[in-house]
């Protein structure tokens, strides 16, 4: 896909996930719900995500993240969920699953986390996954399909 660019600097390899996102559910009654997601910039040397999940009757599932540098300099992510839990990650090596993955990965209560992006084969837009940590390597289970968000102008 030749959208699928990164840019220079530490925020480089956002640049092709910057903008209005949308995935619809997989099928009715999926565990899967539709989600939303926005990046876009938030100050120097910040992006700012905005995630929805659409619960159904059990309402909007939101997170608020905010990527940039880290104490250390790497790129990583503060998050923050509508239901108080809170992670941080840092970017990692996503190359087993696309050679321009865009990678993180978060130490949660349950173990290791991963989430990737990576691009779409035939289009714009991008695949996102959440994988855990087993002894015999990624468990994934969660992935959805990401394409451009209808423009509210039109």
């Amino acid at each position: 896909m030749d959208d699928w660019r990164f840019g220079r600097g530490l925020l480089g390899p956002l640049k092709p996930l910057l903008g209005a996102w949308v995935s619809p559910p997989h099928a009715e009654g999926s565990p899967t719900p539709a989600c939303s997601r926005a990046l876009k910039p938030f100050g120097k040397g910040w992006v700012e995500l905005d995630a929805r999940w659409e619960m159904g009757p059990r309402g909007v599932y939101r997170e608020i993240a905010l990527l940039g540098a880290m104490g250390d300099g790497v790129l990583g992510f503060y998050s923050f969920t509508n239901d108080g839990k809170r992670s941080e990650g840092r970017l990692a090596d996503g190359s087993d699953v696309h050679p321009k993955a865009v990678a993180f990965e978060a130490r949660m209560p349950a173990g290791l986390a991963r989430m990737i992006y990576w691009p779409l084969a035939d289009g714009v837009g991008f695949n996102f996954a959440v994988e855990s940590r087993t002894k015999s390597g990624w468990n994934r289970f969660l992935r959805q399909e990401y394409g451009l968000a209808p423009s509210p102008d039109r």
